[in-house]
């Protein structure tokens, strides 16, 4: 088995190793720094300055004013608080509209609301996980209709025209939230040009730690509080602050915004090497998602009739972690919803294995995939039950 030290990491939209520069900006937090926030004394007002200088970080890298601004516990929560908290606004006449692709943080909490009376629509996509034009020319948008649809998606990488889709939304009297966990930080974000209501991402996406994470609310966007108790961040999400992560949070989104044009030029690079690799010199390869319209970090490859699991433990055998889609779902033998709806067959969809790259990344890292994955392709595929199967 390879040295775990010297695992070549590719599942960064899973999670990311903690920057340096994180870590190092967090350690006051665990020793001297430990007071509490909302305290009236010098010691917890100290603290409560490094967490506005934090909020002002994380909207920097949105293009949002820091009051716009939630410290949340992760992604999920950010979209919990955005779906849940229309429907507490709304009750019955609520309305969500989202795509068959969404994250779980989106689609189970659409599915919950249904069960207490919300009406869902489910927009379909083509077979690059893309949404057709005039998607929303049969749908009835008003006042009680919430759109959610994802900045980007998780397995494929996809972008979706966030700006196109929430105006078009806007224009008709609906609001717009976006799940931008995979996209914050890996292009550019900018809610003063891109008309979405409400935003969600999370820390451990960009190299702060897991159990951070941020939500946006433009001004004058109706929020209720799911969790209710004191009055921290504005009465909408109650609980001591988790000040180490938020600080955490802000130096990462500090960083981040420095580093998108890294991500855009030589992360890119990478995984356009790896890509292409892979397509040339293991047969029966497919790219999965748009060729273009994906961020930069992503790519996700099918091997025809071969077992997406047993690809990934001899990744692993091999010192090398990728993924056979969202960490979320990892441990199902079917499909992700995501390949099934774009309507992957089933013998290229259950083998579809998703390398993702970070700044981390290295050139010595993708020689060490292109190394071993037609040799595991084609021994895979000289053991797979699926060869004389008819699809």
């Amino acid at each position: 088995m390879a040295n775990r030290e010297s695992t070549v990491y590719l599942d960064n939209n899973a999670t990311t190793r903690v920057a340096p520069e994180v870590i190092e900006a967090m350690m006051p937090f665990f020793g001297d720094r430990y007071g509490n926030p909302s305290s009236i004394y010098r010691f917890g007002g100290t603290v409560r300055r490094h967490i506005e200088r934090a909020r002002e970080q994380v909207a920097a890298l949105i293009g949002a004013s820091p009051g716009e601004i939630v410290f949340t516990s992760c992604g999920s929560e950010g979209d919990n608080m955005a779906l849940k908290g229309f429907f507490q606004e709304r009750g019955e006449r609520t309305r969500i509209v989202t795509t068959a692709v969404e994250h779980p943080a989106v689609r189970n909490t659409a599915r919950f609301l249904s069960g207490r009376g919300a009406k869902i629509t489910e927009l379909s996509v083509d077979n690059n996980g893309m949404l057709s034009g005039g998607v929303f020319d049969s749908i009835d948008i008003s006042r009680d209709t919430l759109t959610s649809i994802m900045w980007a998606n998780n397995e494929t990488g996809v972008v979706f025209p966030i700006r196109e889709l929430a105006g078009a939304v806007k224009a008709r009297g609906g609001l717009f939230h976006t799940d931008a966990v995979q996209a914050a930080g890996k292009t550019v974000i900018d809610v003063k040009k891109v008309p979405v209501d409400m935003l969600a991402f999370s820390g451990h996406k960009l190299h702060a730690p897991k159990g951070v994470g941020a939500a946006y609310f433009r001004a004058g966007t109706p929020v209720k509080a799911i969790l209710h108790g004191g009055h921290q961040e504005g009465g909408v999400r109650a609980g001591t602050e988790n000040v180490p992560y938020i600080v955490g949070l802000g130096r990462a989104c500090e960083l981040a915004a420095q580093r998108i044009s890294e991500e855009n030029t030589r992360v890119r690079t990478l995984r356009d090497r790896l890509e292409k690799a892979l397509l040339e010199k293991c047969a029966g390869a497919k790219l999965n998602g748009h060729p273009t319209e994906r961020l930069p970090n992503t790519t996700n490859v099918s091997f025809e009739n071969i077992e997406g699991e047993a690809i990934l433990l001899h990744l692993d055998e091999a010192g090398i972690a990728a993924s056979s889609g969202s960490a979320c779902t990892t441990g199902s033998l079917e499909p992700s919803h995501v390949m099934t709806a774009m309507g992957i067959p089933y013998n290229y969809a259950h083998s579809s294995i998703r390398f993702s790259f970070s700044v981390y990344s290295t050139d010595e890292d993708v020689d060490r995939v292109i190394a071993v994955m037609p040799d595991i392709v084609e021994k895979l595929r000289r053991l797979s039950p699926f060869v004389d199967q008819v699809f």
